[in-house]
């Protein structure tokens, strides 16, 4: 089953499919995609997500956007998928409504996967049932249609996230700041390296930022822009054909030297050491 709305004139897709890795290249568009990866299979699914093996355990949902690399076995059990792009919904300019980036999209910290309880499953099925049924009813007002489904399953996922992967010790204002530094994060990283970058762009104090993050994991915010940055190192490593010089300029780093050391003493390897190993599952 595989469900697919675009509009030609605005560049813009949503789709849906119970077999993800049969069909994703299947869709219309496949650049700068969104997807929503639902495992309602009896089996757990292996990922490869930026060459780190996950398992999607049953009833489990996960978010990956077009930054991140994702590969899978090719006899792991079939995923649904809902998938989009940023000219279908913006999750950036409708941060106001959602409240998903940090949280679902876009965050510095683990992968967000998010589990269904039996109560749950329930509401999430009737949910898809609604979504098929309006992929399935062509007329003037389908898009808009489909955009409110996607809210609203984009809003469920993001209160279960809250539920499930942040301590309960927060309140709201303080999970919203937890939040947008990391979107922050994920913007700014290249050219601010700093807590106090922003700490100014939230309008707190860097002491504020390492309390908050003292309760909300063990990475202190410090910590996060670093784990940021060789994240994205090792992507353009693995991914792309840069040498490592061009790697180290891309990230901001002009001395080539300095940009090793700081790769090395978070990795353990240099950044050519890295370039060479082989990619999980290949």
């Amino acid at each position: 089953m595989l469900h697919e709305y675009t509009n030609s004139k605005l560049g813009s897709i949503i789709g849906l499919t119970d077999h993800y890795r049969k069909d994703r290249n299947s869709f219309s568009m496949k650049d700068s995609i969104v997807s929503m990866l639902w495992n309602r299979s009896e089996e757990s699914v292996k990922l490869v997500i930026d060459n780190e093996l996950f398992l999607l355990q049953p009833n489990q949902i996960v978010t990956v956007t077009y930054l991140q690399n994702i590969s899978f076995d090719m006899g792991c059990p079939p995923l649904h998928a809902i998938i989009f792009n940023r000219e279908f919904y913006c999750i950036l300019d409708h941060d106001e409504e959602v409240s998903c980036n940090g949280i679902l999209f876009f965050g510095t910290q683990d992968l967000p996967i998010i589990t269904l309880d039996e109560g749950e499953r329930a509401k999430f099925n009737v949910l898809l049932q609604v979504f098929i049924d309006e992929f399935e009813t062509p007329d003037r007002i389908q898009g808009e249609m489909l955009q409110t489904m996607l809210k609203r399953f984009i809003i469920k996922c993001v209160r279960l996230a809250k539920e499930q992967l942040i301590t309960k010790e927060l309140n709201n204002n303080q999970v919203e700041i937890i939040r947008k530094f990391n979107v922050l994060v994920d913007t700014h990283f290249k050219e601010k390296r700093h807590v106090k970058d922003y700490a100014e762009l939230l309008f707190k104090s860097p002491k504020t930022l390492s309390n908050l993050f003292g309760i909300y994991n063990q990475f202190s915010p410090q910590q996060i822009i670093h784990n940021r940055l060789i994240l994205e190192a090792k992507r353009l490593l693995h991914y792309t054909n840069l040498p490592v010089t061009e790697v180290g300029l891309e990230l901001g780093y002009e001395d080539p030297a300095y940009f090793s050391r700081f790769f090395k003493k978070h990795t353990g390897k240099s950044p050519s050491e890295y370039k060479n190993i082989e990619l999980v599952g290949s």
